[in-house]
């Protein structure tokens, strides 16, 4: 499957290792926290010379409530910028660059170079704004109840459009959430 590719419906799909570059962090998407990490992203990525890819985020809390019911500042990240394919050995030319940008973007000091495998996962285009996303989680959480399938790491979004669009008829993101088989019940 291509990573930039996603159908209209849930559905079930596999991706091996990727690497990139990546922030971890905790605010609001949109929060001056976030914004900095992004923009430390894109400056270190631009200075790479590589070309310019989507925008990720891996998410999370640290809550056992609903993500939707806790606070937006208190919501945790992983953005990541991915490599292009065959570039996973750059790792002393990303640390120079960081070093280089940091001085004009101190958050560049947080970029890593990383790699991570998205695995098994059930996944979907969701179409229109963020706040839309819980009915399209909905339609993902009942495929993978009908699969026999439960969650099996952070929540994971591809912005194909800019992640600041506000005119939801523009907004296209890929949600993934990776999965493994339900435990058999106890006999």
């Amino acid at each position: 499957m291509n990573w930039y590719d996603a159908a209209g419906e849930p559905e079930p799909a596999e991706f091996g290792p990727v690497s990139g570059l990546s922030v971890s962090g905790q605010g609001a998407p949109g929060g001056a926290a976030y914004g900095a990490s992004v923009g430390a992203l894109y400056a270190v990525m631009g200075a790479l010379g590589a070309p310019m890819a989507p925008l990720e985020g891996r998410w999370w809390v640290e809550d056992e409530r609903s993500p939707f019911d806790v606070p937006r500042d208190e919501w945790r990240w992983h953005l990541f910028i991915r490599l292009p394919d065959g570039t996973g050995g750059l790792s002393g030319t990303v640390d120079a660059v960081i070093e280089e940008v940091r001085a004009g973007v101190p958050a560049a000091a947080r970029v890593q170079q990383v790699t991570f495998t998205v695995g098994r996962c059930v996944q979907m285009l969701h179409r229109g704004a963020y706040s839309d996303e819980p009915a399209s989680l909905a339609r993902m959480d009942a495929l993978m109840t009908a699969e026999g399938l439960v969650r099996n790491g952070l929540h994971h979004e591809i912005y194909l459009s800019d992640p600041s669009e506000t005119d939801p008829e523009k907004m296209r993101t890929i949600l993934r959430q990776p999965v493994r088989r339900a435990a058999a019940p106890a006999a």
